[in-house]
């Protein structure tokens, strides 16, 4: 197919594009990798500084009067915290339910949207923001109930919206209130303190007021998100109030009595706290939360308080996160016992999404568990016990076992938040690991028994995970590995908190004894320091991205397929840098190969008309299977129906010109260029000719010259995927339209054929440097006129990238955005010129269109 015709007003500009085009392939994607690199590097340093502050401001606490305090607090105490934990999570369900109403009335049942706020958010709050956030989770519920990506977006962007406009207004009132008792802030006197609150509470006023007298829309840049009605949005604000200070007076009614001197002061420490946390990619923002809350209220010395916000800690994070994964073990063993049915079973098949974060989560609490028991003294009653039993060197080994199976799963908690088989399989094995080493290391039954309970829980959902990626190894990200540094982190300043009142010494190294746990203590954190170092090493020089997919041998059913193909283009197909899925019964197959997290198709399947539809969607799930993304690159609008049922989108790349040949001809004021071009190649002594494939490999050499000097010509380099790259073994396949000068090959063209007389294209059009001016048009007026004598029914000139895509103001932003470029972007690539170029030949235009999940694009690279 053409697509780099030899016209000036093309070459012109082509090295430009490709300087572009270069510069953009190597500054973007390290661009985008050093940022990611650099926030997780200062969300742990906000968590380690954060964890050097805790050890300055509770250097008189031990763990002893900790636990004392614990026990202490009283049971009236612990319900109004659960109370007042069940309002903010109640608050949080409000906010989804108000937000779905506004973007997408009607479409998501209240109980769906009030459990996507609830549960998603006890799952995130226990997970970090850094690993899953509510955003992500919603959007996997959203979409499960066809609600389109710039929806979900909308929603999640409101919500978001709605805890801001919270923090505002409770910073504001903190101003009105007791702005002479709020840390962080310059006072220039309570009139003037008084007056900002004021203005803040007048100016979301005004907003209601604005918002009430009709349908607002907010444009941000290209984005527009319709906002709430005055009722709407009141409910949201009420809602955020509500779940900020429910969710702050949790840990105020755990507090000891004289810890707050100033509610108002209070709950903007707290509110500076939750923004803290976030920021240090600590699961719940643990260590960043709590030190900021020591350091704003002053309670580093007060134990009662440190066990207020441990208290806090089981209440508002672990308890919610426990009810959720008891809530879809209850969901999941009712559906496979067929005992739900209803609205009940529409409900635990849209959270069914939820079950790997959830899965996620559990992993990475077992981790915690386990790094926790590692860093801390065992009980030395069921140490005396063990020691009748287990020999030392056993009791040394399961401490060690017990702290790297803690870090492994923090690991592998990635991969099932992936649906990973083998993450799946790796984390049972490891609780199970866990469970005996629990034993093994301190008699700790409890600690078996609730890592052989998750153990069973992720049997239970076994059927959830079942991706197997293709050539891929098990990377970090960025974000996830921050996660698991800060809490290895936190773990370890536990660990040397609980053993303060050790005088180190040099020989607690190498202290082998039953009550030295210390010494345990202290080669267990070298373990895992040592691994967590190695990882941050691994991610560091291998990077975080997937590793290329190897092509595949071509089949031996594919060039039987290809010929019997009317399409000319599957001729892309033995170029020998795809992979090939394959029907069963060799009725058709489908050519592809990975890019970034997606598996892209070129073009639809190819095959027999009752195949594609199978080997469609065996595609889709073959991808889902690997935990990529769909992709179907240039394909026709023929099939649409069946792309779009799969639940993907289709974005118009541009149009492809095709020359119906029993109407073309030479003849006719239109066609004088071409006729000009034919008629100049004969007076300058060129002769055009198709050889037969069978003789191909004989002019093989010539046709190198004329390549190689065209690429030297171009400074470019050979293209792949979707055109094809100058290999003998491909060229082969072809017949090659040449042009010849004294008998000397100036220029070629490889020749595809489509079943029954169809179709004819070229794919490979070059020539020598020094050839004719007019060389490219006489070569296809050739050519159209051959393929004309031949019978062909048309000739596919190829694509018009971004040619027919709208500008209307209420097109999509893809096909504005592409109109635009189209229209301006002569400065880097003349696309008019390519139009203009095959127009020539009074072609027929069709769209051709990339299928792929909605908002794709941003992530194919």
């Amino acid at each position: 197919m053409i697509s780099d015709p030899a016209t000036s007003t093309v070459h012109s500009n082509e090295k430009t594009l490709q300087r572009i085009n270069a510069r953009a392939q190597l500054k973007l994607p390290w661009g985008k990798k050093t940022k990611s690199a650099l926030f997780a590097f200062f969300g742990v340093g906000v968590a380690v500084l954060s964890l050097l502050v805790l050890t300055h401001l509770s250097s008189e606490i031990s763990i002893r009067e900790v636990k004392h305090s614990i026990h202490a607090i009283p049971g009236s105490t612990l319900l109004w915290a659960l109370f007042f934990t069940f309002v903010s999570f109640a608050a949080v369900a409000l906010y989804d339910v108000v937000a779905v109403e506004t973007i997408a009335p009607k479409r998501v049942p209240y109980y769906i949207s009030a459990m996507a706020g609830g549960a998603g958010y006890a799952i995130s709050n226990a997970l970090g923001f850094s690993l899953l956030t509510g955003g992500a989770l919603r959007y996997r519920v959203y979409a499960a109930e066809g609600i389109n990506v710039a929806d979900i977006g909308r929603i999640i962007g409101t919500s978001w919206l709605a805890i801001w406009f919270a923090f505002t207004i409770m910073i504001a009132v903190a101003l009105v209130i007791d702005p002479s008792r709020i840390p962080w802030i310059v006072s220039f006197g309570p009139v003037l303190d008084q007056l900002v609150g004021a203005s803040i509470l007048v100016a979301v006023a005004v907003l209601l007021f604005w918002l009430s007298r009709r349908e607002r829309t907010l444009q941000v840049g290209r984005v527009s998100v319709r906002l709430p009605s005055s009722q709407g949005a009141m409910l949201q604000i009420i809602a955020g109030l509500i779940d900020v200070a429910a969710a702050a007076a949790t840990l105020y009614v755990l507090m000891p009595h004289g810890a707050v001197g100033s509610i108002a002061a209070f709950a903007l420490i707290y509110v500076v706290a939750v923004a803290l946390g976030i920021i240090s990619h600590a699961p719940g923002g643990i260590g960043a939360f709590e030190a900021t809350i020591i350091a704003g209220l002053g309670i580093g010395q007060n134990p009662d308080a440190i066990a207020a916000l441990l208290a806090y800690r089981v209440i508002y994070t672990l308890i919610p996160f426990l009810v959720a994964i008891i809530g879809f073990v209850i969901s999941e063993f009712l559906r496979r016992r067929h005992l739900i049915a209803g609205p009940t079973m529409l409900a635990v098949r849209v959270f069914e999404t939820l079950i790997p974060p959830l899965s996620a989560g559990i992993a990475f609490l077992g981790g915690i568990v386990l790094l926790i028991s590692s860093v801390t003294p065992d009980f030395s009653r069921r140490l005396e016990v063990l020691s009748d039993f287990v020999p030392m060197p056993f009791l040394e080994m399961s401490h060690l076992g017990a702290s790297f199976v803690g870090l492994a799963l923090l690991i592998v908690a990635r991969g099932l938040a992936r649906r990973l088989w083998r993450a799946w399989v790796m984390a049972v094995i490891l609780f199970s690991l866990g469970a005996v080493f629990s034993l093994a290391k301190g008699l700790d039954w409890e600690e078996a028994l609730a890592l052989t309970l998750m153990a069973g829980v992720l049997l239970l959902f076994r059927d959830s995970f079942y991706r197997k990626p293709m050539g891929e190894s098990f990377r970090l990200t960025w974000g996830w590995l921050a996660s698991i540094g800060t809490t290895a982190f936190a773990v370890l300043w536990l660990g040397f908190f609980t053993f303060r009142h050790v005088e180190y010494a040099n020989q607690l190294w190498w202290e082998f004894a039953w009550d030295a746990q210390a010494s345990r203590f202290l080669r267990g954190s070298v373990l895992l320091l040592t691994v967590l170092a190695a990882i941050t090493i691994n991610t560091i020089i291998n990077g975080v991205g997937r590793g290329k997919l190897r092509a595949q041998p071509i089949p031996d059913d594919v060039p039987e397929l290809v010929a019997a193909s009317p399409r000319a283009s599957d001729a892309l197909a033995l170029l020998g840098d795809k992979r090939f899925l394959m029907d069963s019964k060799a009725r058709g197959f489908v050519m592809y190969a990975r890019s970034g997290g997606s598996l892209v198709s070129m073009g639809e399947p190819v095959g027999s008309d009752d195949a594609i539809p199978d080997l469609a969607w065996a595609f889709r799930d073959m991808a889902d299977r690997a935990g990529a993304r769909t992709v179907f690159y240039g394909v026709g609008p023929e099939r649409l129906p069946l792309f779009l049922d799969m639940g993907l989108t289709a974005l118009k790349l541009g149009e492809v010109a095709r020359v119906e040949l029993s109407d073309f001809s030479l003849e006719g004021s239109k066609r004088q260029p071409l006729r000009y071009a034919a008629r100049r190649l004969e007076k300058e002594g060129i002769s055009f000719e198709i050889l037969p494939k069978e003789q191909t490999p004989a002019v093989m050499n010539e046709l190198r010259d004329v390549s190689d000097a065209w690429l030297e010509m171009k400074s470019g380099s050979e293209k792949r995927f979707s055109l094809g790259s100058f290999e003998a073994a491909y060229l082969s396949h072809f017949d090659i339209a040449v042009l010849r000068k004294e008998g000397v090959i100036v220029a070629f063209a490889n020749v595809w054929r489509g079943a029954g007389q169809k179709e004819i294209a070229v794919d490979l059009m070059r020539h020598r440097p020094d050839a004719s001016s007019v060389i490219m048009d006489g070569l296809f007026a050739n050519l159209l006129m051959a393929a004309k004598g031949e019978g062909y029914q048309w000739f596919n000139l190829g694509a018009a990238p971004l040619s027919g895509l709208s500008d209307s103001h209420l097109a999509s932003r893809w096909n504005r955005i592409g109109s635009f470029i189209y229209r301006r972007g002569a400065e880097f690539y003349r696309f008019d010129g390519l139009r203009a170029f095959k127009d020539k030949f009074g072609p027929k235009w069709t769209p051709y269109y990339l299928i792929c999940p909605q908002a794709l694009p941003h992530h194919v690279r």
